[in-house]
Parts: C-alpha cells; structure tokens; sequence
C-alpha cells in the first residue's frame, strides 16, 4: 500500500494529510473560533503554561494607542528559556553552533550546559555594575556567546540592544548613542565568506561619542585586536571565575526586554521597545504551533540575531520550546553553493525556516545542487522577510521539501515581535504567494483609504484590531511622537496600521503584497510592485526584481522596473523588451514600463529585503536615507552609474 503522502493537492491549494494532521500539536480549525471569540481569554490561557514568578492582576488594559499585557504579572523569559525546561530536558541538546569554515568543529551545548553559562555571564554583568533596566549593546556575530548574552541580560532584568555585526561602526553608534548603553559586547571578529572581519575595530570606531565604559570581548577569530587596559575585558576572563548559579531577575509583564532597531526612510532608525511578558508567550505560542516543535525536532532558522527573525526564532522561541535549533556564522554559499544543503544533511534539520532571497539564490544554482543531498530529514518548510512570489515558492515545495513538507509562508515585523499571518502545517491551506490566516488570537482586517473594510479580491491597507497581539511593541525607544504618527494616527488611535498593503482570496488567505508605498497610481489606478515583480519573475532569465513608480506627465506615475539578468547569452535590450511584453500580455497595457534598467544586484538588506526606498531615491536624487542595513552597499553605486 503506498503511503499517504504528508500533503495533498486539491486545485490550486495545498492540504495536510491526514498522518500529518493527526500527528501535528494544532489540526483542528477550531482553534481559529476560541482565538477570535475572545482573544483576551485565549492568550490568558496560554500565557498560563509558561512559569510565572507572580501571576498577573489584569490580563488586558487599552488606553488607546498604548496597552498592556498581564499588567502585574511578573516574570522571567530566561528562567523560562532554561530553568523550565531543566527537569525533562537537563541533558537534550538545545544549541548547536556551526561555524563557518566547515573544518572547524561545532559547539554543542546541552539545556543545562547552556543554564550554566548563561548564568556566569549574567553574574559577570551584575559584577560590572549592570542592574534591572539597564542598557547592554550587543554587537556580535553568530556564535554561541551571541545567545548567551542575550539571555545573560534577561536574566538580571537588563535591556539587551543587538546591533546587526555587519552594520557600520556609524550604524553602531547612532544606536549606542540612543539608548545611553555604558557596556557592549562584542568580538575579536568572525568569519564571512574565508575573510576574518575585526568586529572589534569596528566597535571601538562605534562607541566614540557614547555612554559606553566597557567593552566585554568574546575570542572568535584569534586576530590582533587594539586591547584597551581598564576598558576592555576578555569574556573568558570576566566568567571564569562566576558561580554557575543565578537567581533570575523578576520583571514586570511590562517591563523593557529588549530594544531592536529598524530603520527609516531617512534620520536615524526606530527602536522598537519589546517587553518582558507578552513577548515571552507569542515567542513560544507562534514557535510551537507554526513550527510543529516537538521533542525529536532540530530546528534551523538562517536568520541572524541582529534581526527581529534571529531574536525570535534563532534564540527565544526555540528555546521556550524545548527545541533543538542550530545557528550558523557564515554566508550560505560559502565555500561552496552547497553549504546549506550540507547543514541540513548534517544535522538532519526537520525545520528550515529562511527567506526567499535565499530560496531564490538556491534556485539560480539549480534543482541538481539540491537533489545531491539527503533532504528527507525535513518536514517543514518556512519563508520570511518579504512576499514570495509563485515561482520561488514552487520551486522551494518542489525541490527543497519534495513536495511533501508543509510550506509555512509568514508576515510579520519587527514591530509585532512574532508571526502574526500564516497558515499552520496541521491546518492548512497553503497557496502559493499568498500568506495564510491570522494566528489564532490575532485580529487583523484590509481597509481602503476611507477607513472600509473591504471585500476578497480588494486590495488595501493591512491593520490589526484590538486587543492586538502580546508581542506587539509598545514604543519607539525616545520618540514616542513618531510611535503615534507613524502607526496610530491615518485610522485613529485604535487600529495599528502595520504600511503593508494586502488583499483576501475567497477562502480568507491573505496575500500581502509588501509595503503600501510600494503601491502605484497609475492614470487613477493602483497596481502593487508586488504583483509587478511576481510577473516580471516568472521570465526564466531574470533572478530577481524590482519595481518602482516614477512620476509621469500623463498618467501621473508610471512603472519603472530594475531587473537581474542571470542568463549571460541573453543582450539586456532583448531582455528588456521581453519584459515589457510579458507584463503587457499577462496583466494589460495599464502595466507598461517606462523605463527597464538592468544590473547585477539589488540593494537589500542581510534579512533579504529588496530596498525600494533607495531605488527610488536614487532616481529622485533624493537624500538616501539610512543604509546601514544594506548587505550589499556597493551595488549602489554600482546603480547610480547606471541611471545616470
């Protein structure tokens, strides 16, 4: 008898099967009902499994735009990450560290193994003057001392400030200079793609100007460091002679646990204020039910602790869990394409959760790569960052997951803390390209410029209703006027306007198109750059796009495309044109473009988000903006050549 494959097909969505379904932690849609009917109630019972130092005295409390979460309660997610999970778990595998030249030997840490070090470095701090509330910067790349530190903060109640290792010793130090942080935390360097990059050179050019005093240093590269006396302090120095006990910190549900930064259009980015209670619970509820988590999983997200993404599901939500989860320091195609098939090989990875820029770099280097590898391990499939269009995801179901993995599609922010839209594996369904349903508990609606909820197939502005997820943040660190402008104030202080632009299918699947200043007028109508590049993509000799609106005299904007060509036989003007006919057949004459540039590469961020904002302001000539989240800065300049 053949066995029931783990999905199934039924036009053009996908479902779990029934083995998958009934052996998955969610797989009953009634799930959705109890998270909408009440969600206060629903997220109170859940908050309820996790260990709480003093149970909360309100679960709910709206003073429109600002609320709370378990106003009272006091808590601990650190004790929470490890101590909880000491019992069962004391000697399963929590973390596993993969460096990047693949000769080195990993690092493996046990729950209790990683209880220990956590705890001496949290009673380092503490020896270095670092009490509940204060500020710590972390600017480290991913190796284990990374995880370590964060929770080392949480669990003395300091505020833990990651700063991406790749960003600029400028970006470095507007965000020190912000959040008045007196100690970072860094390293000698690390590696990316065989170079050693001297972090520390970095931070000491970053904290000039800043509150910073010291400067705790973690050995990685073994490169020659400016070492300042009274300043800075080796990590294995400061720890070693800690005691592996530390009583955690009781915080308050509402208390600060970290601050990250995301950046803006221009001046110096946002930081997003996320605390200790709601946070804790939507990290362990989205991780376990969108995941799958169970006891003999080895979760793998690529994401680095620098991003929202890598906070969530590269370290709590993992952890909360009682999962196994693997980090890695290096580039994913170094020294060979393959790097990350082997990984997964390696480890026998049953969760990989990255983004389509990733997907897509897999999919230029061809199904061949993959099919080399022992990929059965996997079970779950999982995207992140921007919208993946058709082809990408596709190709990712097809090649990567066989055709037999759920593909969990997620929007979400830096902002919201967590995944606030997918579809869960044991639920279903899943469509190409388009999202998936609101987490249980989450209310979310698509409005028209007037305030009016609108209809499947309409699209508009993506919001969420109160009471609003636990995990959404509360503040923008020192600027509370931009909080209130920029998320509260086009539908009044009641509805979180998350600047995506989205729409529903006829089964209540959102698609979401990506943000709504990446939506075009064109002679009064509206075409999303989104639905653009998903067509533009489906041409085989194009890797990647983006499209932007430029004004025009006629129609008052106009489409204009930037396009990667991967096919070195194919002339760009040949390229071009058959651009321009492919969006004309396939979405009409409304489509047509004003103009087509081709270059290598587009600016994006190391999360993988295309930068539309400097593509536009190139164009303009407008003031760029910040750049300090670029992965790519010299494709750049690169681009201005071009247009000039």
């Amino acid at each position: 008898m053949e066995k029931e494959k783990n999905i199934i097909k039924k036009g053009e969505l996908y479902f779990p099967g029934k083995n998958f379904q009934k052996k998955a932690l969610i797989n009953n849609g009634s799930i959705y009902k109890k998270g909408f009917e009440d969600p206060v109630k629903f997220w109170e019972e859940l908050a309820k499994e996790l260990a709480w130092i003093k149970k909360w005295d309100s679960a709910f409390i709206h003073e429109p735009p600002y609320f709370k979460w378990f106003s009272g309660g006091k808590i601990n997610i650190a004790q929470n990450a490890l101590d909880r999970n000491l019992e069962k778990r004391k000697n399963k595998i929590a973390l596993i560290w993969e460096p990047e030249p693949a000769k080195e030997t990993q690092r493996v840490f046990t729950y209790y193994e990683l209880y220990k070090e956590v705890n001496k470095f949290a009673n380092a701090l503490k020896k270095l003057g670092v009490k509940k509330g204060d500020k710590v910067g972390i600017y480290l790349p991913m190796i284990p001392e990374a995880i370590i530190a964060m929770l080392g903060c949480a669990r003395i109640g300091a505020v833990h400030a990651v700063v991406f290792s790749a960003f600029s010793s400028k970006a470095l130090q507007l965000r020190l200079q912000d959040t008045e942080a007196e100690i970072l935390i860094t390293s000698d360097g690390y590696y990316r793609r065989g170079a050693v990059i001297n972090l520390k050179q970095n931070a000491d050019e970053g904290i000039k100007e800043t509150n910073v005093k010291k400067v705790i240093v973690a050995k990685r590269a073994g490169n020659k460091i400016d070492f300042q006396e009274g300043r800075d302090l080796w990590w294995e120095d400061i720890v070693k002679k800690e005691t592996d006990e530390c009583e955690p910190e009781p915080v308050d549900s509402e208390d600060l646990l970290f601050i990250l930064y995301t950046s803006g259009s221009t001046g110096k980015p946002k930081g997003c204020c996320h605390v200790a209670g709601g946070y804790a619970i939507q990290a362990n509820f989205t991780a376990k039910w969108i995941f799958d988590l169970k006891e003999d999983d080895i979760f793998w997200s690529t994401a680095d602790i620098g991003w929202i993404t890598g906070h969530t599901y590269s370290c709590y939500g993992p952890l909360l869990c009682g999962a196994t989860f693997v980090i890695y320091e290096g580039s994913p195609d170094w020294p060979t394409p393959e790097r990350w098939c082997q990984i997964i090989e390696k480890y026998k990875v049953t969760t990989f959760y990255t983004a389509p820029t990733a997907i897509r770099m897999f999919e230029k280097y061809g199904a061949d790569l993959v099919r080399k590898y022992k990929l059965e391990t996997l079970q779950i499939l999982g995207s992140v960052g921007e919208p993946i269009d058709q082809s990408a995801w596709q190709w990712y179901f097809d090649e990567v997951g066989k055709g037999n993995c759920p593909l969990v599609d997620t929007w979400w922010q830096t902002e919201t803390g967590g995944i606030l839209i997918t579809s869960l594996p044991g639920i279903g369904p899943f469509k190409p390209s388009f999202t998936g349903l609101p987490f249980p508990g989450i209310k979310v609606d698509i409005l028209s410029e007037d305030g009016k909820s609108l209809p499947a197939g309409k699209e508009g502005d993506l919001v969420l209703l109160p009471p609003f997820s636990p995990g959404l943040f509360r503040d923008i660190y020192n600027n509370p006027q931009k909080y209130l402008e920029t998320y509260w104030s086009k539908y009044g202080k009641e509805i979180y306007l998350t600047s995506d632009g989205a729409y529903k299918d006829e089964n209540g699947l959102i698609r979401v198109i990506g943000r709504v200043d990446d939506v075009i007028k064109v002679a009064g109508h509206r075409l999303s750059t989104g639905e653009l590049e998903g067509v533009i993509e489906k041409h085989e000799d194009i890797t990647e796009s983006a499209v932007i609106g430029v004004p025009d005299e006629i129609k008052g904007e106009a489409p204009l495309a930037f396009i990667v060509n991967k096919n070195k036989e194919k002339q760009d003007e040949a390229l071009k044109k058959e651009v321009v006919d492919l969006l004309r057949k396939e979405i009409g004459p409304i489509s047509s473009l004003k103009k087509v540039y081709v270059v290598k590469d587009l600016p994006k961020t190391r999360s993988g988000k295309i930068m539309r904002r400097v593509l536009r302001n190139l164009l303009s000539g407008a003031e760029l903006g910040d750049l300090s989240t670029l992965a790519n800065p010299e494709c750049v300049e690169e681009i201005k050549k071009i247009i000039i």
